[in-house]
């Protein structure tokens, strides 16, 4: 009964820290409304012979981002592209520059990207060389959902700036807009705009000519981490629970309850004060988050905190600190003089007596928690304002609790086990850990810097050799400082030691290049590995592929299906092929750029049970909606829906998507007949295996039964 306690408690800490990465994915779809560009020239007495700059703004919805243009173009995703219409009238000075775009490594992608947050901007130094110039072009760009990974399709913007200037004479600007475009730009942020001509005109950007440059706000956005808050408050809660059973609290745990039902005239008196001890403890470190939280506040902080190399290198040094103290190597205390001047007010027989209690115990503890609460605030400060507050109070709930209930229910201490050298093992266990997790804060700066310091192998290794260090210390082969003889082993810590070497042994196969799909978000790219024994199945089912094109497949020069499907990159050439084959099409809508996509590729369509049924069963078809590729002007054709003529195979997809499928972003899964009716209603991202089987299975028996 005393040893499983330990057992308990440590189970718990595991089981969340391996929860960690799980996330809710309700996320919005799809953009409220197209995106508004702004262009302003800085220079309103430019004369000819001058030069002057175009200013390119847009303001991004929250949750959501844009790709830059400062990043390689090949890695997949879309980047931003400005064109500018030749005109001899004006001479562009270098090529445009993004203001403020955050780079950082994607692992979908594997390479660095640069993204806008909240607002991008673009700045284009142009040289006047005649009057009456006019400055024609288009934007073409991608924005995505951070949260769900969702991408919409490109979009192309056009703009036009008709500049007048001789050399005597400023410029002035002749802007054509969209007049509801600029009311709506104008209610989201503040800005100056003087002697603008405003016509009608679709899809062009809004000009001012006088500029002001204004520090717009940049909207926070919504992160992973955000949205997982529950998981972060479960684990901050459960850390609480684990640091009761550390060296320095929990000997005050019978001292506390005994001075609850010894001080007081009843029992109801000592509950009621165990509550207040209970919920003083948890106002305590709750301040403590809400001083930390302040450091989470503004739009590029949480940004540079997860990307840049000095707050990581600093926190796994704090980590690598920590685990020491852990280890015995020293212990991190506060001063004395601080601790017993708050000790003798603990003395009042008042509710105030009763917070320095609290804040008494919190001190005392201080050597034990700090490196808790300290991985837990560096884990929350990135967040926003209300994760560190949340997470310390969860902290203290855990902490406060197992006082609170003993102080009711005094009798139940008869069952807790004694102090010994088993609580220092608790800090031990929690120093190897430690060590893990720090290595995880150098590996962000090393992928994105490409240090070349922990490769994949080599972070593997290392986590290798500390699980195997951390069973031998379970089974008592080795031995700290600070801890006691160990005659035997007990059945939980025994457990634990089979756990511990069984997670070594897992790792192993990713030394050769396994994917260990179960650490893919603590473990570097698979890129970084310098070797990998098997490299053409990928580990993903070689099931035979008996859907034969019976024609030569269009785009298969340049588009790719993964894991061996026969698929097809043409719509109509699709459906032909559903006649001659006698099978239902599984209409796929996709993107390059498309994150959701990705993930549903190798996480559900590498799955025997999947790709069995993609290859045997159905006409596969994968309708790029980001392709570039122009079409010949033969299969050009304008879209009733806009009345734009669509000329890439990326713009008829997404016509196709829209008028068709009634939808906008990807991915999109939907199972038709050859002459186009609907077997069944479209799924979107979901990472169920089963509910997807079900649903290629529902297309497959609607087909036979007509």
């Amino acid at each position: 009964m005393k040893k499983s306690s330990l057992f308990r408690w440590v189970s718990i800490l595991l089981f969340v820290v391996a929860q960690f990465n799980l996330n809710a994915q309700n996320s919005p779809t799809a953009l409220s409304k197209d995106p508004e560009w702004k262009v302003e020239v800085d220079k309103p007495n430019a004369k000819v012979g001058d030069e002057i700059t175009l200013t390119f703004t847009s303001i991004i919805e929250k949750n959501w981002y844009m790709y830059s243009n400062d990043f390689d173009p090949n890695l997949g995703p879309i980047a931003a592209e400005f064109t500018f219409t030749k005109n001899t009238g004006y001479e562009r000075i270098g090529d445009v520059k993004p203001i403020g775009a955050k780079k950082h490594y994607e692992e979908v992608w594997k390479g660095d990207v640069s993204v806008f947050n909240g607002k991008a901007v673009f700045k284009q130094r142009i040289k006047i060389l005649q009057p009456n110039v006019t400055i024609k072009g288009s934007i073409y760009f991608q924005e995505c959902n951070e949260i769900s990974g969702v991408c919409m399709p490109p979009y192309d913007k056009e703009f036009e700036v008709k500049i007048k200037a001789t050399a005597d004479q400023a410029i002035n600007t002749d802007v054509k807009v969209n007049t509801e475009q600029a009311k709506d730009y104008n209610q989201t942020q503040e800005s100056i705009i003087d002697s603008a001509t405003q016509n009608l005109h679709s899809d062009t950007a809004v000009i001012e000519n006088e500029v002001t440059q204004a520090i717009l706000p940049v909207r926070e956005p919504k992160t992973n981490k955000d949205e997982g808050i529950f998981m972060f408050l479960l684990i901050a809660f459960a850390t609480g629970l684990l640091a009761v059973i550390t060296p320095c609290v929990f000997p005050m745990l019978p001292m506390t309850v005994s001075f609850f039902t010894k001080k007081s005239q009843s029992r109801a008196q000592g509950i009621k004060r165990a509550f207040i001890y209970g919920f003083s403890i948890i106002s305590i470190y709750a301040s403590l988050g809400l001083i930390f939280a302040f450091f989470g506040l503004g739009p590029d902080f949480g940004n540079w905190l997860s990307t840049h190399w000095l707050p990581n290198v600093l926190f796994f040094i704090i980590f690598m600190v920590f685990a020491a103290s852990f280890f015995g190597m020293f212990e991190i205390t506060l001063p004395h003089g601080l601790v017993n001047k708050i000790d003798g007010k603990g003395n009042i027989g008042s509710f105030g007596g009763i917070f320095f209690m609290a804040f008494t115990l919190v001190l005392v503890s201080f050597s034990c928690t700090g490196p808790i609460v300290g991985s837990l605030l560096i884990e929350a400060v990135g967040g926003k304002f209300i994760k560190p507050l949340m997470g310390m109070a969860a902290f203290g709930a855990g902490l406060a609790l197992p006082f609170t209930i003993f102080a009711v229910f005094p009798s139940y201490l008869q069952n807790l086990p004694r102090s010994g050298g088993w609580l220092n093992s608790v800090k031990v266990v929690l120093g190897f850990i430690e060590v893990a997790f720090a290595l995880k804060f150098l590996s962000i700066p090393d992928i994105v810097y490409h240090w070349g310091i922990l490769d994949r192998e080599i972070y593997l290794s290392i986590w290798i050799v500390l699980a195997i260090l951390l069973g031998m210390y379970l089974l008592g082969k080795l031995k700290f400082s600070h801890d006691s003889d160990l005659p035997y082993i007990g059945v939980p810590r025994f457990m634990l030691a089979i756990a511990s070497f069984s997670f070594a042994v897992y790792m192993i196969p990713g030394l050769f290049g396994a994917p260990l799909k179960g650490l893919s978000g603590l473990l570097p790219p698979m890129q970084t590995q310098d070797f990998i024994l098997n490299t053409e199945s990928g580990g993903h089912s070689q099931e035979a592929n008996n859907t034969k094109a019976q024609s030569t497949i269009k785009y298969s020069d340049f588009l790719h299906s993964p894991h061996g499907i026969n698929a097809f990159f043409d719509y109509k050439q699709a459906l032909e092929e559903s006649k001659k084959q006698n099978k239902p099409v599984f209409v796929d809508f996709t993107g390059h750029a498309c994150v959701n996509c990705r993930k549903m590729e190798e996480y559900v369509w590498a799955k025997p049970e999947v790709l069995k049924r993609l290859k045997n069963d159905f006409i596969v078809v994968s309708l790029y909606v980001d392709e570039r590729r122009e079409l010949p002007e033969s299969d050009w054709f304008t879209s009733p829906r806009d009345g734009k003529v669509k000329k890439t195979i990326g713009e008829q997809n997404h016509d196709l998507q829209i008028t068709k499928y009634n939808f906008s972003a990807q991915p999109q899964y939907i199972i038709i007949d050859a002459n186009e009716n609907k077997l069944t209603e479209s799924t979107f991202f979901d990472t169920d295996e089963q509910r997807f089987v079900q649903f290629l299975e529902s297309g497959k028996q609607a087909y036979q039964k007509k």
